[in-house]
């Protein structure tokens, strides 16, 4: 393929030291300010965030994202109040001293500056962004990327050092703005607008991308690709064939849903299972 962007492909290894890895999810239960937030003390919300990445890197996971996926309904990025930042900046700094793996921000809904604000405060790697390039309608609305002005924000705090995970073709929403334009087109949009890795993602929380939407998109870039969702023991080997790594979530968690705590017996699982794809 043509390249169409001078940013060099070595984002994963230069995070996590390796050319496949494995990343895990820490879903934040809801902060104060949230709808569904019910006056849990700081110390229980920052507990919950800390048990579940000891969990998720004592079963081999190699680095953790940290959302803010309590926080449902998810605001626009202009409405995401400062107390977000603040409490997100807290568990990151937390778990970054106690656990020792690279480390990722996500704010929901598409929020890229409180994100960049977030790892330069915590000692986070990287931030992963769901509408980096172009637009789609999304749960929260129209929804456009927003790589101008997060880019300029990381230079203003000298952040060029935390890299960005941008999705193609995002979940949770839909694309018909952009209908005219293919995936391999909207792909290449994300090295266009200096994206380090490439994410693809099926159609909503815990459903898996295909095998064809996969090859699709990564054959349309020449920067890293991960899968961001429906990720299990029982395909992971045949993405990790055609991938960098993986987000994994839902499937390390009791019962396979994203809210319960992560489970270390399926965390071992899934490590196990993920072997021949990390060693091929």
């Amino acid at each position: 393929m043509q390249q169409i962007s001078d940013k060099a492909s070595s984002a994963i290894r230069e995070i996590f030291g390796t050319d496949k890895a494995l990343i895990g999810m820490i879903h934040c239960p809801p902060f104060p300010g949230a709808p569904r937030y019910r006056s849990a003390a700081m110390d229980s919300i920052y507990d919950t965030c800390m048990r579940d990445a000891e969990a998720l890197v004592k079963g081999g996971i190699h680095g953790l994202i940290i959302e803010n996926h309590g926080d449902i309904p998810f605001s626009k990025p202009e409405d995401i109040g400062h107390e977000t930042a603040a409490f997100m900046s807290v568990v990151t700094d937390r778990i970054a001293r106690a656990v020792g793996v690279p480390l990722g921000i996500n704010v929901l809904a598409n929020a890229p500056i409180p994100a960049f604000a977030i790892a330069m405060a915590g000692g986070a790697r990287f931030i992963r962004v769901n509408q980096w390039a172009n637009a789609y309608i999304a749960n929260e609305g129209f929804m456009e990327g927003r790589a101008a002005e997060a880019m300029r924000y990381r230079s203003l705090l000298r952040a060029e050092h935390i890299r960005v995970f941008a999705d193609s073709h995002v979940k949770h929403g839909a694309h018909a703005i952009t209908a005219d334009r293919t995936i391999n087109e909207l792909t290449r949009d994300l090295a266009f607008f200096d994206a380090d890795v490439v994410i693809a993602t099926g159609q909503r929380t815990g459903n898996s991308a295909t095998i064809e939407e996969i090859e699709e998109i990564g054959a349309a870039t020449h920067l890293p690709l991960l899968v961001g969702s429906g990720v299990t023991k029982d395909n992971i080997v045949e993405i990790l064939k055609r991938t960098n790594g993986v987000i994994v979530a839902s499937s390390l968690k009791e019962g396979g849903v994203w809210w319960n705590p992560v489970e270390p017996a399926r965390v071992a699982a899934f490590v196990e299972a993920a072997k021949p794809g990390l060693e091929a």
